[in-house]
């Protein structure tokens, strides 16, 4: 009789339309993948175990299968927005259970403390980093931001290169003379510029550098800190060091000074703290016979800062940006992968589970292996093909259709036989 081979379709059509059904409702869901149904056929075997029927006895739904290619990448506003590029998982952590599920969805936003979490509130695994910024890839853990800010640093070093022009006069006046050198008249000096530093609260201290031409290939280097001479007394102030430059003026001599900057009050009037040592360092510099040019200026300080924004890198890096201009490595994105990425188990909210089937996660960070890049400021849309999805709608809606027409002739077929006299 046709009515078990009838029914058996009518079940799995049923379950094929839940199957698309569910793919059209997720058509916009971001991180979603399709599934597709699989049928498999069906046959009794004989009591005598002789072989089975030739003829079947039904179809059977063998799995759905979860389809993992990749969805479009539409670019948001939200810089915590990431999107997978390629093979790989986001780790997410349970916030009841602990357990680590992985998800597709790149859609994340911080929390009261500071913790990257998606809509469910799961927290975003990845690697820790030290306090200079350094990155400690090792065992993983919830990802959090330093919301407190950054502590301020005190200046340890200075970095200055420059050219000081060879033809310039000597305005040394000589040993006898006192001061040697006047900070507000620029008759005793040849050049002069500032750079800012900071001591260990942070507090801006404008340091000095005046350039005193001694001889063809020597100069004097005078230096005061918010106006107060550095070496010497302010009525007497005395060269903090005495460059020498070789006769075709391509390196100098000394490189490096060690200074001590003493405690001064600043242009705000706020009292700053002495800094000692500094190494101010004037490798590369040069004495060519043209203008002075000060071509490269830096220095490690700098004052306190708060979050104003992160950045997260193909890489998976997070970068941390703070309101004094300073930038550090906050942590990095750890993604996962499977062997067997079918196996894994949906449980919704747009994560997986392990299985199993799946095997272990083979974890790294994004861009190694088969994991794939990261981009930032962008999710992964939903791989679903709305037209291909409506297409097989309409065949399952007409193979449901054959099915039901099957059981009404066998009915038929069955009411012409009853009536048989």
């Amino acid at each position: 009789m046709s009515f078990q081979q009838g029914l058996s379709g009518l079940n799995v059509m049923s379950k094929n339309l839940d199957v698309i059904g569910n793919n059209i409702a997720n058509a916009s869901t971001v991180g979603a993948k399709s599934s597709r149904a699989e049928f498999a056929d069906l046959y009794a075997n004989a009591l005598s175990g002789a072989g089975s029927s030739p003829v079947g006895i039904g179809v059977q739904m063998a799995t759905v299968a979860q389809q993992f290619t990749q969805g479009n990448i539409t670019a948001t506003d939200n810089s915590l927005d990431v999107a997978i590029n390629g093979g790989g998982f986001f780790q997410v952590t349970d916030p009841t259970t602990g357990e680590t599920v992985y998800s597709r969805n790149g859609q994340f936003k911080l929390d009261k403390s500071g913790y990257i979490v998606n809509d469910q509130g799961q927290k975003l695994l990845g690697y820790g980093a030290d306090t200079n910024g350094n990155v400690i890839q090792g065992a993983t853990s919830a990802m959090q931001l330093p919301t407190a800010g950054i502590s301020p640093q005190a200046t340890t070093n200075v970095s200055n290169q420059f050219n000081l022009d060879s033809r310039e006069k000597v305005t040394d006046p000589g040993a006898a003379a006192s001061p040697r050198i006047n900070f507000t008249d620029s008759t005793t000096f040849n050049q002069a510029r500032s750079t800012t530093v900071y001591d260990a609260k942070g507090q801006p201290v404008s340091l000095s550098f005046y350039y005193q031409k001694t001889g063809d290939d020597t100069w004097n280097v005078y230096a005061t800190a918010n106006g107060k001479t550095l070496s010497g007394t302010d009525s007497n102030p005395t060269p903090i060091q005495t460059l020498s430059f070789s006769t075709d003026g391509k390196t100098v001599s000394p490189a490096t000074t060690t200074l001590s900057i003493p405690a001064s009050t600043n242009a705000s009037g706020a009292a700053t703290l002495a800094i000692d040592p500094v190494t101010w360092d004037v490798t590369g510099s040069t004495q060519y016979g043209a203008v002075f040019a000060l071509t490269s200026q830096s220095q490690d300080g700098f004052a306190p800062g708060q979050l104003t924004g992160v950045t997260i890198g193909d890489d998976g890096v997070l970068l941390a940006r703070y309101s004094n201009g300073q930038t550090k490595a906050a942590g990095q994105i750890e993604t996962a992968t499977f062997r067997n990425v079918q196996g894994l188990q949906p449980i919704g909210g747009n994560a997986w589970r392990l299985t199993s089937s799946s095997g272990d996660p083979i974890k790294g960070v994004p861009g190694s292996g088969n994991l794939g890049t990261l981009q930032a400021g962008a999710v992964e849309d939903s791989n679903v093909d709305l037209t291909g999805e409506l297409v097989n709608m309409i065949t399952a809606q007409r193979n449901y259709q054959a099915n039901a027409q099957t059981i009404k002739t066998m009915d038929q077929v069955m009411q012409t036989l009853v009536n048989l006299r």
